[in-house]
């Protein structure tokens, strides 16, 4: 399926710093066929994670339809999806926004005919802050984004996976989904929500063959972490000593779409090198 190289070798036992050149990197993807035929909404499509995706999903033979609020950004994506030999559609959406989310699915169905799968990817935070000072308005964004536009986008999307006859759904959590983390109540609120929206559609929905999933990365290098100068300090608290690549979490959304994944439904998967396990 896809190919881990590690830049250097870790060497914490010896006294090494951990330093974050332990990156992976994704190289010779080939088109895996393990979700051809299949179409798929991936939301917050426009960077990071959700870009990632697109192309993994497109690469596994998936038609896939792009949202993100950025019309630019998952308009140059679909396009350079398209060039490369899949196939791609970009729909310009507000995952908060009920009217939004609803042509965003229709907008599926009228160019491919059915949906088969989403990965309703799309989050928002802000800035860590202690509770009580946190604003009403980021508070409310945060799980306007969050937790709402994860009910919106299974709200309409479920009704045309029944229609296809059955589908599957990943739900993008976070480790901040199943531990508190200071600062961040809007976004751990949010993270939370999804992961018992997730175990609640999966149950609703089991025996119509469409299952719901979630997955809860850690730390992965996306535009935030990008921008901090050192992350040493982050790789380090991985028991894996290092931080984990897009594409690491968009294999596991696509792979929990695919027919092998076929009877796992209201699970959460954590994506974050260990962390969740314990203090390493």
């Amino acid at each position: 399926m896809f190919t881990l190289t590690a830049l250097v070798d870790l060497l914490e036992s010896s006294g090494k710093k951990v330093t974050d050149k332990e990156q992976h990197t994704f190289t010779n993807l080939p088109a895996s066929g393990l979700l051809n035929g299949k179409v798929a909404i991936i939301t917050g499509a426009s960077r990071g994670i959700g870009a990632a995706s697109a192309r993994i999903f497109a690469a596994s033979g998936a038609k896939v339809v792009l949202a993100a609020r950025d019309e630019d950004a998952t308009a140059a994506l679909a396009k350079d999806i398209l060039s490369t030999g899949g196939q791609a559609v970009a729909v310009p959406t507000d995952v908060g926004d009920p009217p939004s989310v609803e042509r965003l699915v229709q907008r599926a169905l009228d160019v491919y005919g059915r949906l088969d799968a989403a990965f309703n990817n799309a989050g928002d935070g802000h800035m860590p802050t202690p509770l009580a000072d946190i604003k009403v308005e980021d508070f409310e964004r945060a799980v306007r984004v969050n937790l709402t536009g994860v009910f919106l986008s299974m709200k309409y999307e479920i009704p045309a996976m029944l229609r296809s006859g059955g589908g599957a759904i990943v739900n993008m959590s976070s480790t901040a989904g199943l531990n508190g983390v200071k600062g961040i109540a809007g976004y751990v609120a949010g993270k939370h929500g999804i992961i018992g929206l997730t175990k609640t559609a999966a149950l609703d929905y089991a025996q119509l063959n469409i299952r719901v999933n979630a997955i809860a990365p850690g730390p992965i290098l996306i535009h935030r972490l990008k921008q901090l100068k050192s992350r040493d300090q982050v790789a380090s608290a991985v028991p894996m000593r290092r931080i984990g690549e897009p594409e690491e979490v968009a294999y596991t959304a696509a792979w929990l779409c695919s027919e092998q994944a076929s009877f796992i439904t209201g699970a959460t998967i954590p994506i974050d090198g260990g962390r969740l396990a314990g203090i390493a």
